[in-house]
């Protein structure tokens, strides 16, 4: 490998780390000198990076699990950028025999009403210590902690009238009783504009920092149903407790419509239902790779710091012991297909969240998450867009931080091998010639008057076409 392509990596991995860092220390001080809502606008400077439990734990992911899987990535993946650690659904569910999302599920309640960690299968939350245990192990990595929710407040606390932390109201006075999410029976959805429901997220937003949880997913809320004023209402509780907290809302499909207002009060939103290890579904759940394409050509110009549309979570690896959906096994996407959805992800710079157990991660898996061009792509390109969008075939273009040249990614959708040759014209590039990288191999392919290449059925490449 020619000299200059090794000291570029090396740039690319050390201005990855730098920002990474330099972001989330100038995000901190901004919000603790300031209480206004836009005291958190640097929170989500870049996509976040992260794991979450949920492809390869469901509910039932336990303490241990979490901090084997912390560990793995303090050790394996926090050099390239990856930092936040997210407890999925069901942390309070003391009966996990019961079923996912179980009518007869039981739940660990404190006497305000807010669900704790159970300590069946959280053992440091003991006494009232909550997640801050764990989150304090988390941290002492150099890493991130983050929990999931669902809205609203438990129906447990509105059966027993509990009282709101920190106010004079009550668990009734907040809950709207005929809403309840359509595929989950644990909470009832709040009053729109009822200072009591406020109470109630902001007692939870309080409580989860002071647990130290630096990412808050919030579940049942951006679609099916979209419930615009619960958005506004954890936003507003989480920039009171003027501690960063990226909110992520779920699931998908999240309305084009309202594409301002989620970047006015979310840092990511889903696009899609989620998405799992298929190629294509036919079906609102679940969603495949390809069915991402057309989804993230229309929202790629809502992206932007501090405001990301999420594509979903990265089922890569192995889905076990307790997949989230399907039975526990190894991904079903094959590398070709693995390496599209990271490339599509990648420039279209969705936030990279991996699903997959972390501690049973192969080398093809680490090198694919470790891959430090690809993630530059990511993090650091500005003016991402699909420039060809056919059945068979995609083409995407972003622009280099430095401004040099073009990253360019081009799709084989089709289940057959396929040839594309694209001049630079073709592509909106000005230019006779550019030097050619391949940012999966590695390689330096010269000078070039095209984009000339064969790729296998459901194949992909990207390159950076540099002007010098």
């Amino acid at each position: 490998m020619h000299w200059k392509w090794v000291t570029r990596r090396a740039i690319i991995f050390l201005s990855i780390s730098c920002a990474l860092f330099c972001t989330w220390i100038l995000a901190a001080l901004v919000v603790a000198n300031s209480p206004d809502a836009e005291a958190q606008a640097l929170l989500a400077a870049t996509p976040p990076m992260g794991w979450n439990s949920w492809d390869a734990y469901g509910e039932t992911v336990s303490e241990s699990d979490i901090k084997a899987n912390a560990a793995w990535m303090a050790k394996h993946l926090k050099a390239y950028g990856w930092e936040y650690v997210v407890v999925d659904s069901g942390w309070y569910v003391t009966n996990h025999s019961a079923g996912t999302n179980a009518a007869a599920a039981e739940f660990s309640l404190d006497a305000y009403g807010r669900y704790t960690p159970a300590v069946n299968t959280i053992p440091s939350a003991e006494q009232g210590a909550g997640f801050k245990p764990l989150a304090d192990y988390v941290h002492s990595l150099g890493l991130k902690f983050g929990i999931h929710i669902l809205r609203g407040i438990p129906k447990e606390a509105v059966r027993r009238n509990l009282p709101i932390a920190g106010s004079s109201f009550h668990a009734k006075s907040a809950a709207n009783v005929t809403d309840s999410c359509p595929w989950n029976p644990f909470n009832y959805g709040l009053k729109a504009g009822s200072p009591a429901a406020q109470a109630y997220y902001d007692s939870i937003a309080r409580l989860y920092a002071g647990w130290g949880v630096d990412f808050l997913k919030v579940d049942c809320i951006s679609s099916h149903p979209y419930m615009g004023d619960e958005i506004r209402m954890i936003s507003r509780a989480l920039h009171k407790v003027r501690r960063p907290i990226v909110l992520s809302l779920s699931p998908g499909p999240a309305p084009l419509d309202n594409a301002i207002e989620l970047s006015r009060y979310a840092q990511m939103w889903r696009i899609s239902d989620d998405v799992w290890d298929v190629w294509h579904s036919d079906t609102a759940f679940p969603q495949g790779v390809q069915n991402q394409f057309a989804r993230a050509a229309k929202w790629a110009t809502f992206s932007g710091p501090g405001h990301w549309p999420d594509a979903d979570m990265l089922p890569l690896g192995r889905l076990e012991p307790a997949a989230g959906w399907g039975e526990p096994r190894a991904t079903r996407l094959s590398h070709d297909e693995q390496r599209t959805l990271l490339t599509l992800w990648s420039i279209f710079r969705s936030p990279l969240i991996m699903g997959g157990n972390l501690t049973l991660c192969d080398d093809w898996t680490e090198s694919a998450l470790t891959n430090a061009e690809l993630i530059g792509v990511d993090q650091q390109s500005t003016g991402s867009h699909a420039v060809i969008s056919t059945d068979k075939a995609a083409v995407w273009l972003a622009t280099p931080e430095s401004g040099d040249g073009a990253y360019i990614a081009v799709f084989n959708l089709d289940a057959t091998p396929q040839s594309f040759q694209y001049s630079w014209k073709d592509l909106g590039l000005q230019r006779g010639k550019y030097n050619l990288r391949d940012l999966w191999e590695h390689e330096n392919l010269g000078s070039k008057e095209s984009v000339d290449l064969t790729l296998r059925p459901h194949g992909s490449a990207i390159y950076w076409a540099s002007e010098h």
